[in-house]
């Protein structure tokens, strides 16, 4: 017979928030370089996650990203680009929590000083007709990932120092940008109406798979991290849903994140 502590369940049971990682990306990353014969040096300071992947593939196929070798990671791969006199590093297709969280701790661990995740999202508040933007500003933990770095509670919130840089630096922008806050789930495909209902009765705004647990990693180890969501769908339930825009919406997001960085490495950056 499983033992079950009492009823919790092992996502809460048995967690030492207060206790040193055993198992460390420094470590892990170390043992890569020397797997790989990858000199220790440092990625770019402002880095970018695409769960997409959109992004990647734009630059990839226009000839503005080049593959990073000073990237160790076992399970993907890095991309450097320029936009605006700030040099990025993206990786694409760091789909979900867990794997977001794995790539962030990695490229903290890399010499990344600030970190921008831009996720395609589905709406769930029918503020305007999609595709637009979010800023994510808190994140309800409907996912597994952030309950290994953090307590449980309803929401990850994100740095409010980070947020309200941001302020005022979208008025111009093409796109609407909005702020709010968004439902993150590790199952998209069980997105029941009467879950839905729920969150739009939170006024969440969107769903996404990542920003939670990037805001709860990001505020136990005290790392800046910024998420928006890309609302590019209303979850399949229109014909003609998943139009993202130019470039299957990469033109409109190189532009926010080039803005984003642009206020947020003034406040973070020497």
């Amino acid at each position: 017979m499983a033992i079950n502590d009492g009823g919790t369940p092992p996502i809460l049971a048995g967690k030492h928030y207060a206790q040193p990682s055993a198992f460390t990306p420094e470590n892990l990353l170390r043992e890569a370089r020397r797997q790989k014969r990858i000199t220790d040096s440092s990625i770019p300071d402002v880095c970018v996650l695409d769960p997409d992947g959109d992004i990647v593939r734009s630059l990839l196929a226009r000839g503005e990203a080049r593959l990073e070798p000073a990237w160790a990671c076992y399970h993907t791969q890095l991309y450097t680009f320029g936009r605006g006199g700030i040099d990025f590093g993206i990786v694409g297709c760091a789909v979900g929590a867990s794997f977001a969280v794995l790539i962030a701790e990695e490229m903290f661990a890399s010499g990344c000083k600030l970190l921008i995740s831009v996720t395609s999202s589905g709406q769930i508040v029918p503020v305007r007709p999609p595709p637009y933007f979010i800023i994510i500003e808190s994140a309800l933990r409907d996912e597994g990932t952030s309950y290994h770095y953090m307590a449980a509670s309803d929401y990850s919130h994100a740095d409010a120092g980070l947020i309200s840089a941001l302020n005022g630096a979208f008025d111009t922008f093409p796109v609407p940008v909005l702020t709010g806050g968004t439902w993150t789930t590790d199952a998209p495909f069980r997105e029941t109406q009467p879950a839905i209902d729920a969150m739009v009765e939170r006024n969440l705004m969107a769903v996404e798979m990542e920003a939670a647990a990037l805001y709860a990693f990001a505020q136990v180890r005290q790392r800046p991290v910024v998420c928006f969501a890309h609302v590019t769908n209303q979850m399949g339930r229109v014909d003609g849903d998943f139009e993202k825009g130019e470039g299957d919406g990469s033109r409109d997001a190189l532009q926010l994140i080039a803005i984003a960085a642009d206020r947020l490495r003034s406040r973070l950056l020497p």
